[in-house]
Parts: C-alpha cells; structure tokens; sequence
C-alpha cells in the first residue's frame, strides 16, 4: 500500500515591485523637498525670517541720557534733572481702550482725549503712542500693577528749577522732551544734553524685558555748567526789584549787576517773572529776558560819554565855565531846557545837575562824528560777547550837521537805544579806567578776559570824580548814596516812544553806575519801565532801588567800607561778620528742601 505524504504549501509575500519603487521615491521626494524648503529658510529667506523675528522679540529702546546741571558761581543748583516715568501705549496690542479707564484717573489725564486719541486711524498702525508724561514714581508703580497689555513704561527725565522766578530769564527752560527752549538753557545746549545711548533687548509676546543683548549707542551724559551767577545777589535784585514795580505801580523792571574786574554778570534780574517749572505752552512776552532784548533810548546816563567825549577832546576841562542862562536854547526849530536856569556853571556841576544845555552846547562845538564814533567804541550798536541768544543791540540815528538837533538831543541820550546789559558793559568800561572787556554769564575764577583801551585812563577818572558828585548833596542821584561806600553814579529819565511815533507821557526812570567809586566792585544798572506812583524821575524811582542793593551786596560780599559810616547804620565788614537783624539772610531759598533732594539725586546718578 502506497501511502501519498502531501508537502504544506508555502507561501511568501512578496509585494509587487511597482508598488515598492514608488513608495521609495516618495519618500524621496519629500526629503528633497524638505531640505529644498530648508535650504530656502536657512540660506535663501534667513535675513527676512531672522528680520521677522527679531521684529516681534528684538527691540532696541532708547536710554535716556542725564542732562548736565546748571550751578552758581558758589555751586548752588540752578537746574537740576530728575527722573520721571512716562506711560506709552502700543495701540496694536491693547485689547480695549475701556481697560485705559483706570490709568486716566491715576495719571490725571481725560479719558475721552486718550480713547479719541487712539481710535483715530491714522493711530491705529502705530506701535508708540504717549498717554502721560513726567509721572511721579508712585503713580507709575500703581499703573505698572494694573498689567494692562500694551501699555508700557518709559524711564525719562524732568527739569527742575530750585530758585524759580527770581533767575528764571537768565536760566531759561527746557520743553518736555528736554532740550533748552530758551535762556542759557539753550544756548549752552550742546554742552548740557549729553548724548541718548540705545540697547537692543529681547521681549516675549506681552511686552515683558527677557533678556539684554548689548548696547548699540553708549549713554552719556551731559556737562554741568557753573555760571557767573551769585544766587545770594541774584534774590536780591529780584527781591528790590519787584518791590519797587509794585510800590510805584509800573509796568516792568529791570537790573543787572557786574563783577568790575571781570565783567562776569553776577545777577540779572527782571520782574515780573515766570515759573519755570510749570509746564509752558506758549512763549510770549512775560519768558523774554528785558535785560538783554528791550532796546530803549537811555537819557542822561548817557552824559558820563557825552563828558568823555568832551574831556578827549583837549578843548575843555572840568572847570570849564559855561553859561546855561536863560535856561534853554535854539536849536535849528527846536528848544533844548533844562528844568531850572543855572545860569554860569562848571562842567562838573553842569554834570552834577544834568544840564542838557551844557553837553548839547558843547557836543555841537566839536566834530559832528566825534560822539557817535566814541559811543561805537564804548561798546553801543555791538553785542556785548555775553552768547545769550536773542540778544539786540541797540542802535544810533545817522548825525548830520545839516541836522543839529540830532547831535544835540544824542548828548542827553535821545536818538540812539541801548539794552541794561550793554549799559552795564559802558559803565565797566569807566571803572576800569577805560578798558571794555566782554561780558560773560560763566564762571571765570575771577580772572578778567583780554580787553580794549577804548578810552584814555586819564578821561576815565575824571569822568569818575564827576559820577561821584552825582550822589552827593546837591546832585540828581542823592537817594543813591550808601552809608560807607562811595558811589559814582549816573541819573537818567527818558520818555518812551510811541507805537504810532511820537513821545507819550510815559517814562523809563535809570540810574547806571559802579561802588566803591575808588575801587570799583560792582556796576549796576536799575531800570523801571513806566512807574505811575510816586514820581517818574530816576533820582526819585531808580536811585533808591540801586542804593538798596548795593549796599546789601558789598556787604554779602564782605567789601570793606570806604569811608567813615554811620554808626546808626549797619555795616558788615571782613572783621566783624557779626549777624545784625537789619540784614537779610544769606539764603533766600524758593525750593530748599525739594531742590536740596534733587541735587543730591543728580549726584547720585553721576556716581558723585
């Protein structure tokens, strides 16, 4: 028997070739073209990807750059810079405006503008927009913890002004942004910004700080700047000043004082004043420093050059008799008066008295170009090297001998203007002993700049000797006399020109002149623009107001007298500092303890 033994079947799978092949090639192809996509990503597009990411991570934000401090000769803060927070808001990536409610109310700001502000279309691509500026920090930790996407904060600085109104023109302000607007806030602007620095830093998607990546521009700060300024004598002329305004109910006033040496302009005041540490819109006239841009016609006080001029030119002497009877004369079609006849005088009484006659007489017997030429010399119709933007510089009408009377009213100081500053510089001039120096607002160490013999030294104390008989009993400027002090001096009263030409009956009341008179100190220039109590005459409304304040600054600054003083008067002098109750204190702070926290923290920022 035959026995069949079947074999099992064996069956392999094998899958059709076609079918594998293709699935090769696929696979193939997809890793061409991912390295052909990753090829494109990492070579081809990597600048825009890279720009793309970095435009959603990568800021570069500004490092706001400390400006430099204005100080006083003594080292008094004049302008400080404190840091504030500013609130900005990316409009892009707030969610709603309603969430700014909040913020409004912190920062005390309308809510209606901020909504209307950024619902505009022409805001709404933007990615920075300011909703409050110069923040205290307390408010600006307060809005940081409402954590409201969008709304950033932004470290600045604010300027800040201790001593306010009473050096508000000379310092000037700067706008919101920090650049000097005006004053020597500008014009040392350069020296005072500094230079904003810019770091690059990574952000996530909320807008918080991640990480730093380095710096692009390096943060500097600004330069400090010690100016000429004495912050004691600058209160002071403020202080004077504007109580004589109000006494005589006039419009406005000005004084300015020099070191006599140097011609550093120790203070400049002009009243009425500003605050500057308000927040200023619009500039109008109240923010012009008077001392330096109003040009106004001098009167008398320009006779001390008429008299040079006189005395230069070898004709006459100070005792020259000439006479003044019947108490006014011809010129051409007009009348030159004086307000009494003085019949036969000296020319040093002729000055004492301010006789116009006397110096129109005489100016019309010389060269008609001699007294033009001397005043151009003096330093009039040229700026006085002080840098101070803005300033004018005055002007003299053309003098002709067809034309007399304009030679004879420029003797008494009609037909030319002048600023207080440049008068200050003419009169530096006779104080020292003819030599014009330019006048400086920085601190110089005491030590005179170069300066020009424009007039003979001899000429110059003459003159001197004739200011002094000014102040003393019998002259114009009695009232501007000081108990131990000589002082030469110079009354002036000018009318003021009308808009629509012509005088009106309107003054501007002067007295110009320099103490102690053997050894000048200081100069000084009072004037009060339209007084209408009390008198308009500058022996009546200026003179009292330059003796007050000289005489309180030389003893601030421990001068020693001049001659014997009255015992019932009280003198300050280098050996005897004794404090009396009739002298004002030192001091005269506006913002003690508040600027006193701001210098420090300046200084702490500049690692002092």
């Amino acid at each position: 028997m035959i026995t069949l033994i079947q074999k099992p079947i064996e069956v392999a799978y094998r899958p059709k070739q076609g079918r594998w092949i293709f699935l090769q090639c696929l696979g193939l192809f997809a890793f061409a073209l991912l390295g052909i996509r990753l090829m494109d990503l990492h070579i081809l597009k990597q600048d825009f990807l890279q720009g793309e990411g970095n435009s959603r991570a990568l800021r570069t934000i500004g490092v706001p750059s400390y400006r430099g401090m204005i100080t006083d000769r003594l080292g008094v803060p004049l302008a400080v810079s404190t840091l504030v927070q500013s609130i900005w808001v990316n409009p892009q990536e707030l969610m709603q405006v309603e969430q700014l409610q909040e913020i409004s109310k912190i920062a005390n700001v309308s809510y209606s503008d901020i909504s209307k502000k950024i619902n505009l279309k022409s805001n709404s691509q933007k990615e920075f927009m300011y909703l409050a500026r110069h923040l205290s920090p307390d408010k600006a930790d307060q809005i940081r913890k409402l954590a409201i996407p969008g709304v950033h904060i932004l470290k600045e600085y604010r300027r800040f002004y201790p001593r306010s109104e009473s050096v508000a023109h000379v310092v000037g302000f700067c706008d919101i942004d920090h650049h000097g607007k005006e004053g020597l806030e500008l014009a040392y602007d350069n020296i005072l910004k500094g230079q904003i620095g810019q770091d690059k830093i990574i952000k996530d998607r909320l807008g918080r700080h991640v990480d730093d990546k380095g710096s692009l521009v390096t943060q500097r700060g600004g330069r400090d700047v010690a100016l000429s300024i004495d912050h004691r004598l600058q209160f002071l002329a403020y202080r004077e000043l504007a109580s004589a305004v109000k006494m005589h109910e006039a419009k406005a006033g000005s004084v300015v004082i020099l070191d006599a040496k140097t011609n550093e302009v120790l203070a400049m005041a002009n009243y009425p004043s500003f605050n500057p540490n308000q927040r200023i819109q619009n500039i109008d006239e109240r923010y012009r420093n008077r001392a330096l841009t109003d040009q106004f016609e001098p009167g008398s006080v320009i006779k001390a050059f008429s008299v040079a001029n006189i005395l230069a030119s070898g004709k006459y002497h100070a005792d020259t008799k000439i006479d003044t009877s019947p108490g006014w004369m011809k010129v051409g079609n007009h009348v030159v008066k004086d307000l009494h006849n003085h019949g036969e005088i000296s020319l040093k009484t002729a000055f004492q008295k301010s006789s116009n006659i006397v110096f129109s007489k005489l100016t019309l017997e010389l060269p008609t170009e001699s007294l033009p030429e001397m005043l151009v010399k003096i330093g009039f119709t040229q700026p006085t090297g002080s840098g101070f933007p803005g300033e004018s510089v005055g002007r003299i009408s053309t003098v002709s001998s067809q034309n007399p009377i304009s030679l004879a009213t420029l003797a008494f100081g009609y037909g030319m203007t002048v600023t207080p500053l440049q008068l200050a510089q003419s009169y530096s001039v006779l104080a020292n002993q003819g030599i014009k120096r330019p006048v400086t607002f920085l601190k110089n160490g005491n030590h005179a700049m170069p300066g020009e013999q424009v007039l003979d030294a001899g000429v110059s104390r003459t003159v001197i000797e004739m200011l002094g008989l000014v102040t003393e009993k019998g002259g114009s400027g009695t009232k501007a006399s000081l108990n131990g002090y000589t002082v030469a001096g110079k009354t002036g009263t000018s009318r003021k020109v009308s808009s629509k030409g012509g005088y009106e009956k309107k003054y501007l009341s002067l007295f110009a002149g320099f103490s102690p008179a053997e050894n000048p100190k200081l100069v000084m220039v009072v004037m009060i623009d339209d007084p209408s109590k009390g008198g308009y005459y500058g022996g009546q409304v200026a003179a009292p107001v330059f003796g007050k304040i000289m005489s309180e600054s030389l003893r601030m600054l421990n001068i020693p007298v001049s001659q014997e003083a009255d015992p019932g008067l009280p003198i300050l002098t280098p050996k005897s500092k004794s404090k009396s109750k009739d002298l004002p204190p030192v001091e005269y702070p506006m913002y003690p303890r508040k600027g006193l926290i701001l210098a420090k923290n300046y200084l702490a920022i500049k690692g002092k």
